[in-house]
């Protein structure tokens, strides 16, 4: 029990610590704002910044939806197709290589609609952990398996079905755990890029914003709530895995019983 409460008794500890050094040096507001001052500027800002959320938050959930759906289509593409992999997955790595800041200005010019852009570069963050997880997954089904479903006559299409896309499921979601994080930062990082202000700005800008308006503690308030949708996708990507998992796969299952 002490254990699982470690985490949340060493975070307020540091919290109390944060706010006791920043009164007790008198440090100012607009340099270093406290927990306490950084409470009520999200309480102050809430809607503003809770409209900024839902936009962030928006994109990063398309963008981790396109990277399940073409991310799995083209692994299951590539293990049916040995030619496919070594003709398409470079360049899924070249993405994956290529900074997003790099790329990011091109696309907003190439793209008319500001929005689809952020998606495009989001998308681009969080597709090759999803592709590159479901192959290995896919290739990784058990050979004496395999050879089974051979002999017995199954299709190449039984096979996937039954034991391919089975043995690879730890692996997507493992990757998809990955790629959930990452969406939300390539929404953040293309938004940062876009600078673009207005009501359906994300909490980039406010934090570009009340950086130029040194609203400080405004600006860890979006801080917080990009860390705690971060904290929040991995924790229910989680979940997923574990419901998806515990009834029969070794990394899933309680030792304990």
């Amino acid at each position: 029990m002490l254990a699982r409460a470690a985490p949340a008794l060493l975070g307020l500890v540091l919290l109390c610590l944060w706010e006791g050094l920043t009164r007790a040096l008198a440090v100012p507001v607009y340099v270093l704002p406290g927990p306490l001052a950084i409470l009520g500027a999200l309480v102050e800002d809430r809607v503003l910044l809770g409209t900024s959320l839902l936009m962030t938050l928006k994109i990063a959930v398309l963008a981790l939806l396109a990277a399940v759906t073409l991310g799995g289509l083209l692994a299951v593409l590539f293990a049916q197709s040995r030619i496919a992999e070594r003709a398409l997955f470079p360049y899924a790595v070249i993405l994956q290589v290529t900074p997003i800041v790099a790329i990011a200005p091109l696309i907003l010019i190439w793209v008319d609609s500001v929005t689809f852009a952020l998606l495009i570069c989001a998308w681009i963050v969080a597709f090759f952990p999803v592709l590159s997880n479901t192959v290995l997954g896919l290739n990784a089904a058990d050979r004496n398996l395999l050879e089974l479903f051979r002999l017995y006559g199954a299709t190449r299409w039984q096979t996937l079905w039954l034991l391919r896309l089975p043995s690879a499921l730890p692996y997507f979601l493992a990757g998809l755990r990955v790629a959930g994080g990452l969406a939300l930062i390539g929404a953040v990082v293309a938004e940062f890029v876009a600078g673009a202000g207005g009501t359906g700005s994300g909490l980039a800008f406010r934090i570009l914003e009340a950086g130029y308006q040194l609203k400080v503690p405004r600006m860890f308030a979006a801080l917080a709530l990009i860390s705690a949708c971060g904290i929040a996708i991995f924790a229910l990507l989680g979940l997923l895995q574990h419901l998806l998992l515990r009834r029969w796969h070794d990394s899933a299952l309680n030792p304990e019983g």
